[in-house]
């Protein structure tokens, strides 16, 4: 299953992320995700594995055409000469010449020069061709505006925190408004147990009770439920059993109200950072060279 981006370029609906994966655990989840069918790879230059990324990939024996690779730019990184040279940090560690998908990871609106520069600097590698498709992650419906007033080109993707106990509503509301694929970060909702209540998406008695009846795993509902309502997600797990799982979920179809019932999870509450609390001087990190 695709999807086409707004500039024309399929991406998979479904891929797999590595966040948190120690780089010495990443090659060996990614070659066990490229071995039972994920064809995107979603990984950040912040998370320090996009080396053992790269690895995995030249040595599946997959072709290069066949892959998706997608990273994110760090807000160390940001102003427009930082950003094309933290294309090349990133594409020396994939081992790749062209990145599919290249993001800002976060939208820092305390310093939004700065995320317009290294924004205009994905425009420029866009147009060099040297990125297939450009977007960002965490951006909010008044970050998404300002961009879109100071540069040229509507991000094909905006990567965010989306699972049933906070589903963003608005943001993909506006995300398709302007013809932006939502793709969903922590999809199948591993960042949930903030809530301090001791019960998560896997132990929730509603996505229980439809996973029970569909004689599938919540994770797998809580999948199709991202897929059904047309958004992309990378979910993550360094379990070959579960990694399998997670990906057997293109002839799982759930019913209206099933849907309604995933949906009626939100809680409003947010689990990562707030998008306007990440500065240079709360998250701010060196992005090695190598």
């Amino acid at each position: 299953m695709e999807y086409t981006l707004n500039n024309g370029v399929s991406m998979p609906a479904l891929g797999f992320g590595v966040y948190q994966i120690p780089a010495d655990e990443t090659k060996a989840a990614v070659t066990e995700a490229l071995g039972v069918g994920y064809r995107l790879i979603d990984t950040a230059a912040s998370y320090g594995n996009e080396r053992a990324v790269g690895e995995a990939i030249r040595e599946s024996g997959i072709a290069r055409e066949d892959l998706f690779v997608e990273t994110k730019i760090w807000i160390s990184d940001y102003g427009y000469d930082e950003t094309l040279h933290a294309f090349d940090k990133s594409a020396d560690k994939l081992g790749v010449d062209v990145i599919d998908l290249l993001l800002l990871h976060q939208a820092m609106p305390g310093e939004f020069a700065q995320t317009l520069e290294a924004y205009r600097a994905l425009e420029t590698l866009l147009a060099d061709g040297r990125v297939r498709a450009i977007g960002v992650s965490n951006f909010m419906i008044e970050h998404l505006d300002a961009l879109r007033e100071h540069t040229d080109i509507t991000p094909a993707v905006n990567q965010i925190e989306v699972h049933p106990y906070f589903t963003q509503s608005q943001v993909r509301q506006h995300n398709a408004q302007l013809g932006i694929l939502t793709q969903a970060w922590s999809p199948i909702g591993g960042i949930t147990d903030y809530l301090g209540t001791g019960t998560t998406t896997f132990e929730d008695e509603t996505i229980g009770q439809i996973a029970t009846e569909l004689h599938r795993t919540p994770a797998q509902v809580m999948l199709a439920w991202h897929l059904q309502q047309g958004r992309a997600a990378i979910p993550k797990s360094v379990t070959p059993h579960r990694i399998a799982e997670n990906f057997d979920v293109f002839d799982l179809e759930l019913n209206p109200d099933h849907l309604d019932a995933l949906d009626a999870l939100d809680t409003g509450v947010r689990g990562g950072p707030e998008p306007d609390d990440v500065t240079h001087e709360t998250f701010g990190k060196t992005i090695p060279e190598a």
